[in-house]
Parts: C-alpha cells; structure tokens; sequence
C-alpha cells in the first residue's frame, strides 16, 4: 500500500518522538544531580563523574553501534537502545553507593543514549534525505525541545515532590511503554523500501541524470573504510570538532541548574531554564539545519558552538550579575545557535565518507565527540572543587568552541559535496 506522504517524514515523526524521550531521559540527570548531591553528600566532581562515565560507555559503544547499524539497520540498534536506558533508569533508584550511580545512570543510560540519541539518529536518518536534509533533521531533532518543556519540568515537580527516585522509574517506564513498539517502523534506507532520497521519483533508464552536488569526484568516488578514513587529515579534523562541540555542550548541560541554583535563583526557575534551552532548540534546529542546506555545513556549524562560547560568556557574568536578562540571554544563545549543532552531525560527516561504510566511520567518531561529551562535565566538576568557582572552567568552554569552528572549516565538507543552496545550475 502506497501511503500519501514520504516515508521518510514517518522516519522524521518516529525519530522526533523518540528524540523527545530517549535525549530528555539523559538530560535530566542534571536534574538528579543536586538531590543526589544532598541526599549522599558526595563530591560534585564524583557525582558528575557518573554522567562522565555514561559518556565515555557511549563513546566505547559508538563503533559497535556503527558496524551493527551497518550490518542490521536501525530497528536492531533503537531496540537495544530502549532496553538499556530502560533498564538503567529502572535501576537507579537501588543507589546506595557511587558505584551504582555509575553502572545505572552512567553505564546503561549512557549505552542506551548513544543508540536512541543523535547519533543512534544520525547513523541512518541522513540516507532519507539529499536536497532537504538539514531541514529534515532538524525537524527529526526538534522533538527533544518538546520533550525537554514537557518532560523536564514533570521530571522536576515529581523530583520536588516525590523524590528523584520516584521519577527516574517513571522515565524508565515511559522509555519502554513507548518507544519499544514505536521504533519497528524504522527502515535504514529509501531504496530498501524502492524509493529515492526526497521523495523523488525513480529515474527511467534513458533519463538524463540528475545534477550532482559532488566537488571532488575522485574523494566521493573512493570506498571509505574505517582504515582508509583514519588515514586522511580530515578525519582527524573531523574528530577534533566533534570533540570541543560536545565537550562544551555538555558542560553546560550538566552544571548549568546547579551553578544557578548556586548563585540564586530556584530550583524550579532552573530547571525551565534547561527546558527552554532544549524548546528554542526547535525553532534554531529547523531554521538553522534549513539554512545550512543553502549556505553550507561550515557556516552553521561555527554559529552553533559560537552559541555555546556565548553561553559561557553569560554565565560568567552571572555570577556577579545573577539578573533574569542575562539567564535569558544564557538560554537563548545556548538553545537557538548552540542546539543548530544537531541539525548537521550527520550530514557534516555524510558529505565526506559517505558510502558503504558510513556507520563505522561515524560510530567512531561519535567515540571521540562522546568522550568530549564525558571530559567537558568531569573536568568542568573537578575545576569548581579544586578551585571553588566555575569561571577557569567556562573559560576553558570558550577556548573549546572556538577551536572546534575552526576544525570543522579545516575538514572542509564543502570541497567533497556542496549543499542543494551551492550546486550550480544545469
């Protein structure tokens, strides 16, 4: 039965569903963070550790999950990741000592994460799309700003009423009430499914080809092995963007409601701080991953982790001006440049190695961003209780970002595939 719309977008919807849940489920551990704090009086350094530890399980995780996607699709690789988050989340609330935050929150959320988050998403999503793929999946990506206003702040007001305990189970339960059955509509690619990217029509035998987006006929037309990627100067490029991006999102993430707390405001006020970062993530996913269809990978790519240096900036200040203007102006940047970021994770390195082996090769990158991811909450925790302050850290995530632009521009995807806004006319 033919359905009367792409099924790339039901690629989009369920994709925007379980972004929604399964991204927001990790996010809020920054949620548990200061309850957990209190209840057990542990270091901060130590307790953020186990978000650290979830992410460098995730960056171990990253190239299996790549040759798995590669070999079985990504029915095999989502349902592996409900069961592990699930599980995690369902466990977490058995914590008596440091080590069990770490096999719960940290080492089965983090694992299950990987698979269910964006780059679970990114491994796959891409192939659906050529013309409109930063729309696409920016749209795909946005669903963790809807999930991030309603869930997080539910999350918040069962932690405030129940307990952190309580609502770690509620999040695993929702975990696998809806995305176990929700995620066997995915297919990995059009043609298994006999469509083409975009929804275009299949071309007839003597039909004149397509214009092509492709630079660098030579690059594009060599089979990426793992082996032969990590060979060439813009893999490692590649790796040292994806490195500082993450390491300074994640920075963020994790001590942002603890350090507002710390100089003020409520527990309540920031805990919407951290969902409206995620809710203006929608309209900068969309727009931001739209525009880099026009105007190239590069470009975004240096907006988005120029939000996070921004968003740094902010908190610096905060912290002798603790004002309502400067959160918003925190969030805004934060959500709108820096969630942008989401919307080309996968095409940035698609239009590089795309082919045969694009999972292993993104599943292994994905293993140095994420132990970005890990680095930026762990050294970020241990500069506060070495030094009592925050401010050398988020100096540091200043540094980062902008050496992340930079490598991303060196990697240079617009000199392999240019984006449907760069393709000359026919």
């Amino acid at each position: 039965m033919r359905l009367p719309v792409y099924y790339g977008w039901v690629i989009v919807a369920v994709t925007f569903v379980t972004m929604g849940i399964g991204v927001n489920a990790r996010t809020a551990f920054s949620l548990f963070y200061a309850p957990i704090i209190n209840e057990f009086g542990w270091d901060r350094g130590l307790t953020a550790g186990a978000f650290s530890f979830g992410f460098l399980a995730s960056a171990a995780l990253s190239p299996l999950m790549g040759k798995l996607m590669d070999r079985t699709g990504p029915r095999t690789v989502m349902e592996l990741g409900v069961v592990l988050m699930g599980a995690g989340l369902l466990l977490a609330p058995l914590t008596t000592q440091p080590w069990h935050l770490y096999l719960t929150i940290g080492f089965l959320v983090g694992s299950g994460s990987v698979c269910l988050g964006y780059s679970g998403q990114s491994l796959f999503l891409p192939n659906w799309f050529v013309r409109n793929r930063g729309l696409a999946i920016g749209i795909a990506f946005a669903g963790v700003g809807i999930g991030s206003v309603t869930l997080l702040p539910w999350v918040q007001t069962m932690i405030d009423g129940a307990g952190w305990r309580q609502a770690s189970t509620a999040m695993g339960l929702l975990i696998l009430v809806v995305l176990a059955p929700l995620n066997l509509l995915l297919r990995k690619r059009p043609q298994d499914m006999g469509l083409e990217p975009d929804g275009d029509a299949t071309p007839l035998p003597n039909a004149e080809p397509p214009r092509s987006n492709v630079v660098d006929a030579a690059w594009a037309a060599t089979d990426w092995t793992l082996s032969r990627a990590l060979r060439t100067k813009r893999f490692w490029w590649l790796a040292l963007g994806y490195f500082g991006a993450l390491y300074a999102w994640y920075a963020v993430q994790v001590h942002q409601t603890k350090y507002l707390v710390e100089i003020g405001f409520g527990s309540t006020a920031a805990a919407w701080a951290l969902g409206f970062v995620s809710l203006l993530g929608i309209p900068g996913g969309i727009a931001l991953g739209a525009l880099s269809d026009r105007i190239g990978r590069e470009w975004i790519w240096s907006m988005s982790v120029g939000g996070f240096a921004l968003c740094f900036i902010a908190l610096i200040a905060l912290e002798k001006n603790p004002s309502f203007l400067l959160v918003y102006a925190m969030v805004a940047v934060q959500g709108f440049l820096g969630y942008g970021l989401t919307s080309i994770l996968g095409a940035v390195v698609a239009e590089i190695f795309q082919g045969r082996h694009f999972g292993t090769i993104f599943g292994t990158l994905m293993f140095v961003a994420l132990s970005g991811g890990a680095a930026g909450p762990y050294v970020t925790g241990l500069i506060h209780d070495l030094t009592d302050s925050y401010r050398l850290a988020f100096m540091i995530g200043i540094a980062v970002s902008l050496v992340s632009a930079a490598a991303i521009w060196l990697a240079a995807p617009r000199r392999v595939r240019v984006v449907a806004g760069r393709m000359k006319p026919a």
